[in-house]
């Protein structure tokens, strides 16, 4: 494992099947559990941390597109697979061969699948998505709800596809109990037309809305199944947002390649943004924004070495960055450096990271670069690795 003497991400497997178990010990009896595990489960690897939520227990998995569920397929997830975006029309047969579940969002799209899938002579599922205020794709729901409707219950005597569920997505769930009118009134909304389409005998198996944020704070709107995914690894959708106790799967290491002393008035970095006001001692680690460590961080956050804080100081390039370990004894080169994570008795959370960079945990996790190999802990020990960069992006399990 020599890519340990660069970057790399630990991800706690064991923290991951604990947050779905808390979650499922606090959602309603008989709701199932939709895993999200797009963007490359949010930066930690889709593949060993689907597994992992397979075994403790999913019962679907969502992604974005059908690249992310292929892979989920041809790595062992049998579980049902929900594409969450568009797929074209003319690849029905994979939706079928795989035995993936396609979102509907609009009238045309479902025609154009549709014929399609009639086409290869096949059938698929899908979901028929409603936009009850999010404004991204689904069919748009407003107060008069006749027209939506009609378009669903069109959609839902189509030839080839089966409609076998229908959800929407809001848009400030997240914003917590004491701000969830718009919440409420994206609930009423799909409710009134669910209801309407069941007057008129057309029934589905799964209603889904709640996200994560809604799915913690709302257990009167989980219907028959949830959607979550930031809380899965550990992290909450906002400040305004708790209620299950829940542990960080993904800490962040790199190590020091090089470490000297620069006089007073020396600059570091790209246009001389630092410069030593005493005999500093600078430490140059090899992450930069090329690996996720965004460069908005310069001058601004703090890494770990030895159990304690080290300014980033300097602009972060693309590949390095420069800390100042002048207060700290002995540095040296090989030295782990914790970049998002535990030391000692000090901590560097993922939040405290987007707070700085002005983002969210979402963003920051997800955009740990493809060059940062993923290393799998289990009951302590390493049981998988991922390096994106070798092996074809094929998951290695060491045990």
């Amino acid at each position: 494992m020599n890519f340990l003497k660069r970057t790399w991400a630990e991800i706690n497997l064991n923290a991951i099947s604990s947050n779905f178990k808390r979650l499922r010990e606090n959602i309603n009896c008989g709701t199932k559990i939709m895993c999200i595990v797009k963007a490359d489960g949010y930066g930690h690897g889709a593949e060993r941390v689907s597994m992992e939520l397979q075994e403790a227990g999913a019962d679907w998995f969502g992604v974005s597109n059908i690249e992310e569920a292929l892979q989920l397929r041809k790595n062992s997830i049998d579980k049902p697979i929900l594409i969450l975006g568009y797929t074209p029309p003319e690849m029905a047969k994979i939706l079928k061969d795989y035995n993936l579940t396609q979102t509907v969002f609009s009238l045309e799209y479902a025609r154009q699948l549709s014929e399609s899938a009639g086409l290869c002579g096949v059938d698929i599922d899908i979901h028929i998505k409603l936009d009850t205020g999010m404004g991204r794709i689904g069919i748009p729901v407003c107060e008069d709800i006749k027209n939506v409707v009609e378009t669903a219950k069109q959609i839902c005597t189509m030839k080839n596809i089966a409609a076998r569920g229908i959800y929407t997505h809001f848009a400030r769930a997240d914003e917590g109990i004491h701000d969830n009118s718009q919440t409420k009134k994206q609930f009423e909304l799909f409710l009134n037309v669910t209801e309407a389409l069941q007057k008129d005998n057309i029934h589905f198996e799964l209603r889904h809305c709640c996200n994560s944020a809604a799915t913690l704070s709302h257990p009167e709107m989980h219907l028959d199944m949830v959607r979550p995914g930031i809380i899965l690894y550990g992290l909450y959708p906002s400040p305004h947002i708790r209620g299950v106790d829940l542990i960080p799967a993904m800490e962040l290491k790199s190590v020091i390649s090089m470490h000297k002393t620069i006089e007073p008035g020396c600059s570091i970095g790209y246009g001389h943004r630092f410069t030593a006001a005493r005999k500093t001692k600078v430490a140059t680690l090899p992450i930069g924004y090329a690996d996720g460590y965004t460069r908005v961080l310069s001058g601004k956050a703090n890494m770990l070495v030895c159990g304690k804080r080290a300014p980033v100081i300097g602009t972060i390039s693309m590949d390095q960055c420069m800390i100042d370990v002048t207060d700290i004894e002995g540095v040296t080169a090989g030295m782990t450096v914790t970049v998002i994570g535990h030391d000692g008795n000090e901590h560097i959370s993922v939040e405290q990271v987007s707070d700085i960079a002005g983002t969210i945990n979402y963003e920051t996790v997800c955009l740990i670069g493809k060059r940062v190999p993923r290393l799998y802990f289990k009951d302590g020990d390493i049981v998988a690795q991922l390096n994106y960069l070798q092996n074809n992006n094929s998951l290695i399990c060491s045990k």
